[in-house]
């Protein structure tokens, strides 16, 4: 009795670990540095999504070195003289999260961004501004200082989920889901 109490109590942490995966993306609301708004899922349907989150300065940084390397495999146009050139139909949202005492400050931020990042990126920055309650629960967000990758696919879904800083490994098995 007691093996089966800890092995259920087991598979259910595993389960409320990575429950994220195989559920709907939670609707959010997001502005880009083109100051246009985008809802998630909602306007990434029919497409894979890709989406990074930050929920601090500290994890703003590991996110942000994502944005070269995911532009270079995923959004950059292919060189048509490659032989092994890729394109690759896909949405990128990096998504600051401006929630509690950061929401005022939504528009200084979102300036100070759009001073910063390059141009070619800026349709791919959404800022959120709201509460945070909603998406560390149905994303399993346990740590604010590191990023959270989430790959939907094109009914909305989550098929994949990372965390942390960027390293290749991460972002080839982001490719290796995609349909393409």
């Amino acid at each position: 009795m007691k093996k089966i109490v800890i092995f259920c109590f087991s598979v259910a942490s595993i389960h409320f670990g990575f429950g994220q995966v195989g559920t709907i993306f939670p609707d959010m609301d997001g502005e880009s540095l083109v100051h246009g708004m985008v809802k998630i899922p909602e306007d990434t349907k029919g497409k894979y999504t890709l989406i990074g989150l930050a929920f601090s300065k500290k994890s703003e940084k590991d996110l942000n070195k994502w944005f070269n390397p995911v532009y270079q495999n995923l959004l950059k146009e292919p060189n048509p003289n490659s032989l092994f050139a890729f394109d690759y139909d896909v949405n990128v949202y990096f998504v600051p999260m401006l929630t509690g005492a950061k929401r005022p400050a939504y528009k200084s931020v979102m300036k100070k961004v759009e001073e910063e990042v390059d141009k070619s990126l800026h349709p791919n920055i959404l800022f959120y501004q709201g509460t945070l309650k909603e998406y560390k629960d149905a994303l399993s967000i346990d740590d604010k200082d590191i990023p959270y990758l989430y790959l939907l696919d094109e009914t909305g879904k989550i098929v994949y989920m990372t965390k942390g800083g960027y390293d290749q490994a991460k972002l080839q098995t982001v490719i290796d889901k995609l349909p393409f």
